[in-house]
């Protein structure tokens, strides 16, 4: 680990003046990625601005009828709110899915947005690594690739994004909300992470001085009808091979209004409004559910050890959507797919 200037923050401009002064500079707030990170030496920044004293603990209700969440709102506090158990149930369990009790405690909402890939060769300072170190190769594309994408790649990188939060979020379409120098602004969830492009070492659309301060949900009428499915290597405390959030709205025995996003297959979460639309308007069933998988995985690629996520993929889509038509959402406790 390098060593670096450590500066707590008392207020959001301070924090804001302290990244823009200087360009290697990191926020802290939970730790429990950035501090890896770091013993790794994989990030090594000068400045270290701890916001932990930021007033960004609360979740408040919008004038729209949705929530907004502080950015410092640790993930077992979120996953276990009363307001987000009962109108946004799926957020509640893609968190309940992830890390463990301990990590959940300590992790935040803005830094699990922040969370950086889990690819072997991203942690091994020891090989070369794009989105470590731009214009060094990927060797994952040749090597041990059984955990990386199948979706989005490009020939720079085709690592995946871990969060299962950001799933869920981006199944519910929230809204990023970050404050920086130029003022406060709203990214759509959708637009918040990037695919690696030619530039895999970015991960997000966020700028260096720019701080995440909330995210807003907006109004959920999906009522029962949503899951979260994780498929991994292990039962618990794992990232995700293949995870899927759907949900649905039926009315009148036909689909009204269907969200459906991945995980573990892709740089970003990665959600597919045609697949979606193919769902709308008809009433739910396994036909319809296996063509919205189809549409999902038109454009996928596997490489040496990972093709098999493909078919992991079909298969997961249709079982998440027929659990969440029937209204059985995948428990977090008991993790045997029902």
């Amino acid at each position: 680990m390098n060593n670096f200037e450590y500066l707590r923050a008392e207020t959001l401009d301070q924090a804001v003046a302290a990244a823009a002064a200087n360009p290697a500079a990191k926020f802290i707030a939970g730790g429990t990625n950035l501090v890896d990170l770091m013993k790794y030496n994989v990030e090594r920044p000068e400045r270290v601005i701890d916001i932990t004293r930021l007033p960004l603990r609360e979740i408040a209700p919008t004038e729209e009828g949705g929530l907004l969440i502080g950015a410092l709102v640790p993930n077992s506090d979120l996953a276990y709110d009363e307001r987000i158990q009962a109108c946004y149930p799926l957020l509640a369990s893609a968190i309940l899915a992830g890390a463990s009790p301990q990590l959940r405690n300590s992790a935040t909402t803005g830094g699990n947005l922040l969370q950086r890939t889990r690819c072997y060769y991203f942690y091994d300072p020891g090989t070369p690594c794009n989105k470590r170190e731009p214009g060094t190769g990927c060797p994952a594309i040749e090597g041990q690739n059984r955990i990386h994408a199948i979706l989005g790649t490009s020939e720079h990188c085709i690592a995946t994004h871990p969060s299962d939060m950001c799933v869920g979020l981006a199944a519910l379409e929230a809204v990023i909300h970050v404050q920086g120098q130029g003022g406060a602004r709203r990214i759509p969830i959708g637009e918040f992470h990037r695919l690696p492009g030619d530039t895999p070492h970015i991960d997000t659309t966020l700028r260096h001085d720019e701080v995440v301060t909330g995210v807003e949900l907006p109004p959920s009428d999906y009522g029962s009808n949503h899951t979260y499915l994780k498929l991994r290597d292990r039962l618990s405390y794992a990232f995700a091979l293949v995870s899927v959030a759907a949900a649905l709205k039926i009315e009148d025995g036909v689909v009204a209004k269907a969200r459906l996003a991945l995980g573990g297959v892709a740089h970003k979460p990665w959600r597919d409004t045609a697949a979606e639309a193919l769902l709308v308007g008809n009433p739910p069933g396994r036909e319809r559910f296996a063509a919205a998988a189809e549409e999902v995985l038109r454009d996928a690629r596997g490489y040496a050890h990972n093709s098999f996520k493909i078919e992991l993929a079909r298969r997961a889509i249709i079982r998440a959507l027929e659990q969440a038509a029937a209204g059985t959402p995948q428990s977090q406790t008991d993790k045997r797919i029902r």
